[in-house]
């Protein structure tokens, strides 16, 4: 019986019933069903253990139940444990003490997916790729908690990796230290006159660092800037605020918020002057660009302020906050929908109507409604995350990369091409025709691994064509539709080669280079970024979009 299983069994019933001296209006006018639920749920739960036909696990049955409450809502709407509490932390003041690198714990191993330049997994000559299966003699297949915990400590602490690769097994020992996890991650002069800032997380830095860096580029002779959000998640709605506020006037709406929930019912105005005045400036989104990076790029659009560039961001329109529980425990609950100054709300998902098979509904383009920006009355649309000023094939993610990118196929591929090739400079990278046709061969003789939404669906279907002992009858074509999906998925690569030759060429990039390496190689070549550039440089051009 797990730890985290325990908590949950012996803390949230307790404060389920606690719960009901909460004074919202709503929760008192629910007030009876409430108490009536949660009376039904302990006597059905008491029952069950009691008189079941075999031995029951009380604590896997709570966790289940916990589960499936929290299905029934949205994703944002999860149980922390004390160790998920920490780590939220950690997020929110960008510090820990570590071995510096961004990991995966994913079965028997943790994977290396990006040591940090100079901090300790990188000065023991750790690379990403590299398969950490066991930390101080404990084996990673063993640990049943999260195994990326044991590489944190106290600094100055040391840890002894066992690790894999390329097939062959080594040692390190490390000496953990205070790793600072940096906002803005990378600022540079893109040109003479236009600065580059990537801000990578909105956490309680996120404005500080911002402002710094631009600041610092000024005095090397900035007088334009982009702001990079792409991959940018989100994090803190104040820092949200306080970012925009860089480049919108004191007493200016950035954001309000909706809830049933009165006390959640909220305006968030900019409380300083705008620091950036008049400078011209172009913000780069993707389809990975959520939550807080949706208000600085959506308040910024709205107050017609600067050129949005790149593909539709994410479309999370919802605000989550924590409420502590018992033993260091929380919920993290949606509390409320967020709104930009023009009125839109651009959640993209609404898990509040699901389709047949349970899944959250997506609004449909032809519904989303039209809006006017608050300065030149440009129409703009909800519904979806925030639309691009300027939209560009490159910045968006096919569905056959999404599902190459999540089955570690680009990342994998990227590995295997470091132990291949050797260079000494970024500008002797090139990612050629041949590369990527060896590429679509790796793939291939990987049997194709990622599966594809209409894969996944024919296999369901077949899957209950056994039950129904059908299979016999349709098993000669449900392989021919495998087979003709196989040659669907080269085809489909194939005629991704931009899109995907551009990630490939990031990741192998980064890998010799580090992510400072990337971006300097980017503010070079990547399309998104030329275009800012050339956006900023039209003076005409920029005014004509923002009027």
């Amino acid at each position: 019986m797990s730890k985290k299983i325990n908590i949950k069994r012996q803390i949230l019933l307790p404060i389920a019933a606690a719960g009901l001296l909460l004074s919202t209006a709503s929760f008192q006018n629910d007030f009876f069903e409430i108490a009536k639920q949660i009376e039904i749920f302990t006597e059905m739960y008491k029952q069950l253990n009691m008189n079941y036909v075999d031995d029951t696990n009380p604590a896997d049955l709570m966790d289940n139940a916990i589960e499936g409450m929290m299905e029934g809502l949205d994703p944002y709407t999860v149980y922390w444990t004390e160790q998920e509490v920490e780590k939220s932390k950690i997020n929110r003041r960008g510090s820990y003490t570590g071995i510096g690198a961004n990991v995966r714990t994913f079965d028997d191993k943790i994977t290396i997916i990006e040591p940090w330049k100079d901090y300790p997994a990188d000065k023991a000559g750790l690379k990403a790729g590299d398969e950490i299966i066991e930390i101080d003699g404990v084996k990673i297949a063993d640990y049943k908690e999260n195994a990326g915990d044991l590489l944190q400590g106290s600094e100055g602490t040391e840890l002894t990796l066992k690790y894999k690769r390329q097939g062959k097994t080594s040692t390190a020992t490390l000496k953990r230290e205070g790793v600072e996890v940096k906002a803005v991650p990378f600022y540079e002069m893109a040109t003479p006159d236009i600065g580059y800032v990537v801000l990578s997380k909105f956490n309680q830095k996120a404005s500080r660092e911002t402002k710094a860096a631009i600041k610092e580029l000024q005095e090397k002779g900035a007088k334009k800037v982009i702001l990079d959000l792409r991959g940018n998640p989100g994090g803190l709605l104040s820092e949200a605020v306080n970012v925009s506020n860089l480049f919108i006037p004191k007493g200016k709406l950035i954001t309000s918020t909706q809830s049933v929930v009165a006390k959640y019912n909220k305006t968030y105005l900019t409380k300083r002057s705008e620091e950036f005045e008049g400078m011209p400036v172009a913000v780069l989104i993707n389809g990975r660009s959520a939550s807080a990076s949706e208000i600085v790029s959506g308040s910024i659009q709205d107050y017609d302020r600067g050129v949005i560039i790149g593909a539709r961001s994410f479309g999370k329109g919802l605000v989550q906050r924590p409420k502590p529980l018992s033993y260091g425990t929380q919920v993290k609950i949606t509390i409320s929908r967020y709104y930009t100054p023009s009125g839109r709300c651009i959640q993209a998902l609404d898990y509040w109507n699901r389709d047949e098979n349970g899944d959250a509904v997506r609004t449909k383009k032809e519904d989303y409604k039209a809006f006017k920006t608050v300065n030149s009355g440009r129409t703009v649309y909800d519904g979806g995350g925030v639309e691009p000023d300027i939209s560009l094939e490159t910045a968006a993610y096919s569905p056959i990369t999404t599902a190459l990118l999540k089955e570690n196929s680009i990342f994998d591929y990227a590995t295997d091409y470091y132990y291949k090739h050797q260079y000494n400079s970024i500008d002797e990278i090139q990612f050629t025709d041949a590369d990527f046709q060896d590429f679509v061969s790796w793939i291939e003789k990987r049997g194709f691994e990622f599966e594809t939404v209409t894969e996944s669906a024919f296999a369901k279907a077949y899957q209950s064509a056994t039950n129904e002992e059908l299979d016999d009858d349709i098993k000669t074509s449900y392989d021919s539709m495998l087979e003709a999906i196989k040659k669907a998925k080269k085809k489909e690569v194939i005629d991704k080669k931009a899109e995907l030759k551009s990630l490939l060429t990031d990741e192998i990039v980064k890998r010799y280079f580090y992510k400072e390496g990337l971006y300097n190689y980017q503010i070079k070549y990547n399309p998104e970024i030329r275009t800012a550039i050339e956006v900023l440089n039209d003076e005409g051009k920029y005014n004509r979009i923002l009027k």
